[in-house]
């Protein structure tokens, strides 16, 4: 089966993030009776409902109930294109873009106790970090930048609480 030009384009924009999946709600007429005007190209839908208000001098409330966006969203967009241009356009990834928490400082210092204990668990890690910088982190976390606690030769490992525990020698009578 041959794979249409419609949904390599589908493939494209979900891959960029710009698919628009409410294309339906967009009753525009040059989105329903031009082929250059896709609904499903969320950057197209956005950017030309803002030109028919800026350009043409439509009301913003007809406007985006034809292009199925509400107000505040006609708004953010307005305020994106002023202050990025045209790839303002394209949705962003949400939440942090960048470990906000390990400040370099940081990072030298748990780089620092793992050389010095070598064996120090994640959880220590966290408490020692947040009582020195006054910053929490997750231990998984700290095992992203520090990688897994080495294992240690030699120590019998812990048992959880629930487990009995570890007899070493014959059983006691």
């Amino acid at each position: 089966m041959a794979v249409s030009h419609t949904d390599e384009k589908a493939r494209a924009l979900r891959a960029a993030g710009a698919l628009n999946t409410h294309a339906a709600a967009v009753t525009d007429a040059a989105f329903r009776s031009h082929p250059f005007f896709d609904a499903r190209d969320l950057v197209q839908v956005k950017y030309e409902m803002l030109r028919r208000v800026q350009i043409e001098g439509q009301s913003i409330t007809q406007t985006t109930a034809s292009f199925g966006f509400s107000r505040p969203v006609f708004y953010a967009t307005q305020a994106a294109l002023a202050r990025g241009g045209l790839p303002a356009l394209v949705p962003q990834r949400p939440g942090p873009r960048r470990r906000h928490k390990l400040r370099p400082e940081i990072v030298r210092f748990l780089e620092q106790v793992r050389s010095d204990e070598p064996t120090a668990r994640l959880g220590d890690l966290a408490q020692r970090v947040e009582a020195r910088f006054g910053v929490r982190l997750h231990p998984r976390t700290i095992e992203r930048v520090l990688g897994p606690r080495p294992k240690s030769q030699g120590l019998p490992r812990r048992r959880g609480r629930s487990g009995p525990p570890l007899q070493t020698g014959p059983p006691l009578m």
